[in-house]
């Protein structure tokens, strides 16, 4: 644990105090509150994550047994599982969400672009799918997905080139993936590449009035008509490169 203790000292002096502050201010985060602040939560719950805890109660037993280094690991006073989970379910989730892509954005200006990733492209490269994560029904009674089951989705939209996620969302696991293109903002000359789950063309129209592009893999039923064919390279892996006409309700070229 000793050794533990200073690598997470270590690793919570690259978090800017500052700008979670300032989240925790905007957000009124740590109103009323003496001793359990936000910080101490959010560093609890980090702790929790690094150390791969299962549970609060597992979480709290871990910490329990290392009392006296509380305070040097920035934890605070009054840990009790009760006030963890207090805290957990009553403060404004947006305090998290808001810090998170703050960092985000910090990670994303220092980190170097994977070298397998040559596409001669000025705008980002972004892939975007989703993931079905089982929960708990018995806790998670709001997340049912099945008669006997309960999940939650997580839809994350991924920068190619730096592999870091720049979007996340959790919707229940009911929720179709396609939806999840409506929460995003989508970036002028971006790239984003989707798999044939997310076909549905008023949306993906919609990233085109937004003066991007996108990738997307073409269901086997899909009606068109071919209207031109380009001329290609062939040892590039393009199979073909055509304008088309969708045929039926719509007409998208």
């Amino acid at each position: 644990m000793n050794q533990g203790k200073y690598v997470f000292s270590q690793i919570v002096t690259f978090i800017p105090a500052r700008v979670f502050d300032r989240c925790v201010q905007t957000f009124q985060g740590d109103k009323w509150i003496k001793h359990f602040t936000c910080w101490n939560q959010f560093l609890c719950m980090m702790f929790g994550q690094l150390s791969n805890r299962d549970s609060l109660r597992d979480l709290l037993v871990c910490l329990t047994a290392h009392q006296p280094k509380h305070y040097h690991l920035g934890f605070g006073k009054s840990i009790s599982r009760s006030n963890l989970a207090e805290a957990n379910e009553k403060r404004d989730c947006r305090i998290f969400e808001t810090f998170a892509y703050e960092m985000i954005a910090e990670a994303r200006k220092i980190a170097v672009p994977d070298s397998d990733f040559n596409l001669s492209v000025k705008g980002n490269v972004y892939a975007f799918d989703s993931t079905t994560i089982d929960i708990c029904l018995n806790v998670f009674w709001w997340a049912t997905f099945r008669r006997a089951k309960a999940a939650v989705k997580l839809h994350t939209l991924l920068d190619v080139k730096t592999s870091i996620p720049v979007f996340v969302h959790f919707t229940s696991a009911s929720v179709h993936d396609v939806r999840g293109l409506d929460e995003l903002i989508y970036e002028t000359g971006g790239y984003y590449i989707m798999d044939l789950g997310y076909i549905d063309f008023e949306r993906l129209s919609n990233i085109d009035k937004h003066d991007a592009f996108f990738v997307i893999r073409a269901k086997n039923n899909l009606q068109f008509t071919r209207i031109s064919s380009n001329k290609i390279d062939k040892s590039t892996g393009v199979m073909c490169d055509q304008q088309i006409m969708l045929k039926g309700f719509y007409s998208i070229q």
